[in-house]
């Protein structure tokens, strides 16, 4: 084999190479749906696989929201479509769920599925409550008038006894002569 032949054989290599690289790459982008919605994803690859544990493959449905946390111990705060959260912290030998203030180990193969059966729970709270400006509960206080009969509602100033302003009594000190 001549010095030609070898340089041709590592460029066929080498296009050979690169081929079978875009072809990975294009195959990725069907799996980079996940990672762009929750791009903290590509830099903690084995977070992805404790949510798949924890929450089936499909977890993206019930995450609306990956927050990290705190650098060490590597902690993560998932938020859950209904609005609640649950923590997840990388420790030297596990990943541990912290839901509802109780800790579960998930190197423990029943303290995982404790912390999935507390997941669900939490997620069956149900979404928070949408807050209607007309809601007859509203406790804000309106300091404007009322509808009430008679101009006693307080707060507007009309003839009909409304506010009405009281003046003090002004008395001039006496001067003696």
């Amino acid at each position: 084999m001549t010095a030609t032949e070898l340089k041709d054989r590592i460029k066929s290599l080498a296009r050979q190479v690169y081929q079978a690289k875009s072809v990975d790459i294009d195959s990725d982008k069907e799996v980079s749906i996940e990672t762009e919605k929750f791009p903290i994803l590509l830099q903690f690859s084995s977070l992805k696989d404790v949510l798949v544990d924890l929450l089936t493959k499909q977890y993206e449905i019930f995450v609306t929201d990956i927050q990290w946390v705190a650098p060490k111990p590597t902690t993560f705060r998932i938020v859950l479509a209904n609005g609640e959260n649950f923590m997840l912290v990388y420790n030297q030998r596990s990943w541990v769920a912290i839901v509802e203030g109780k800790r579960y180990y998930l190197l423990n193969l029943n303290e995982e599925e404790s912390a999935v059966q507390s997941i669900a729970r939490v997620l069956s709270y149900g979404s928070k409550p949408i807050d209607d400006p007309a809601d007859p509960s509203d406790t804000s206080v309106d300091t404007g008038g009322g509808d009430f009969p008679g101009g006693e509602g307080g707060g507007g100033s009309d003839s009909e006894g409304g506010d009405t302003e009281i003046e003090a009594p002004t008395e001039e000190p006496e001067t003696e002569a």
